[in-house]
């Protein structure tokens, strides 16, 4: 049951991953003044991912998922 959880939790991420394939971020850095000007700078990095990585993700995820699901492992009581 916890092997499922994990598979289901990969492959919602990976979902995620696919539909948003990044996020923009805002940074002030003081820029260096005189006394009397204060000057600020707004850096806009950005960060970015190949929606590859969520489909990945998610077929990972289901193999963990229907995998987990079978018990390989089965214990004789002879």
């Amino acid at each position: 049951m916890f092997i499922k959880t994990i598979g289901l939790v990969i492959f919602v991420l990976g979902f995620i991953l696919a539909l948003y394939t990044g996020f923009d971020f805002v940074t002030k850095e003081k820029v260096p003044d005189r006394p009397s000007i204060q000057i600020t700078k707004d850096d806009e990095p950005a960060t970015n991912w190949s929606p590859l990585i969520g489909i990945g993700a998610m077929v990972i995820g289901g193999i963990v998922f229907v995998l987990g699901r079978k018990n390989h492992f089965r214990l004789s009581a002879n």
